[in-house]
């Protein structure tokens, strides 16, 4: 006969690990640094024609200057110092008629460069064997891409409607940085957050409980949130040491670095939703 231990009475409980325990001893492995590295290496490869087919759209289909604002405001708050910088001055600098068929051709064909081994990462976290095929995978990923990206999309509208709903509600021509900055997270973490909810329920090859992930993708949105603060307080570091050891790679590498701690935060929540709660302790 099994009886319940006594909760209340700490001599009759064993002493139990710590949560947070498994999920180091799950970021340690091999693989998963691999699929860090794979998906960091990715957001390199997809990030700068993502932004080009925005901007495009921004301008030629919905030509809206403040949603330009917006998005160069979102770079600026994303990216420390010189590399918000660098990146702006070489989107505004691209031919985007010319380039916008070309742009969207990269960005459908490297984002399943990202996807892919998530996939692969979500499918080994929830015990999953079997992954996708090819094809299936490129398709799921196609989805993938518009669906966030237009999430994406849609915040950056959001953002430069309420920006100007303020300026013509309350005469003022040019808004504070610190109300720019209030009206941009309204709008910029909750897609964050609802498109890691996307990722954690849509992309594994199996059926995913929403419940599980939705308490996840809350906390990993939050957790970018705070990566990124952390990353503009090391930036004058870092940004000395990149120049110093990768020359005139200095900015793809910081891209590559920040797109890789990110991940190991998506695969932590990843492997936090899909473990399985611990039994009733009995003695």
């Amino acid at each position: 006969m099994h009886i319940v231990a006594d909760k209340t009475n700490p001599a009759a409980r064993p002493c139990e690990p710590p949560r947070w325990r498994p999920t180091v001893r799950y970021l340690s492995q091999t693989e998963v640094h691999v699929y860090a590295l794979s998906i960091g290496a990715s957001v390199l490869l997809s990030f700068f024609p993502f932004l080009i087919v925005m901007l495009t759209l921004i301008r030629d289909v919905f030509h809206l200057p403040l949603a330009e604002s917006a998005l160069v405001f979102a770079l600026r708050d994303y990216f420390p110092g010189d590399l918000g910088g660098f990146i702006i001055r070489n989107l505004t600098k691209v031919n985007h008629g010319r380039f916008q068929l070309t742009s969207i051709v990269l960005l459908l064909f490297t984002a399943n460069g990202i996807f892919e081994p998530l996939e692969v990462a979500l499918n080994r976290a929830w015990g999953v064997e079997e992954n996708r095929s090819y094809v299936k995978n490129q398709i799921l990923s196609l989805f993938m891409i518009l669906l966030c990206g237009g999430l994406t999309l849609g915040s950056v509208l959001l953002t430069a409607v309420n920006e100007r709903f303020v300026s013509v509600q309350y005469g003022i021509s040019v808004l504070p940085t610190w109300m720019s900055l209030g009206i941009f997270k309204l709008g910029a973490i909750p897609v964050t957050i609802l498109s890691l909810f996307l990722v954690y329920w849509i992309l594994p090859n199996c059926r995913v409980p929403a419940r599980r992930v939705m308490p996840v993708a809350v906390i990993v949105g939050l957790g970018l949130e705070a990566l990124k603060y952390v990353i503009l307080f090391a930036w004058p570091w870092l940004d000395r040491k990149f120049q110093n050891e990768y020359g005139p790679f200095n900015y793809s590498v910081a891209i590559v670095i920040f797109s890789l701690l990110a991940s190991f935060l998506v695969l932590a929540g990843a492997e936090w939703s899909a473990r399985k709660p611990a039994p009733p302790v009995e003695a």
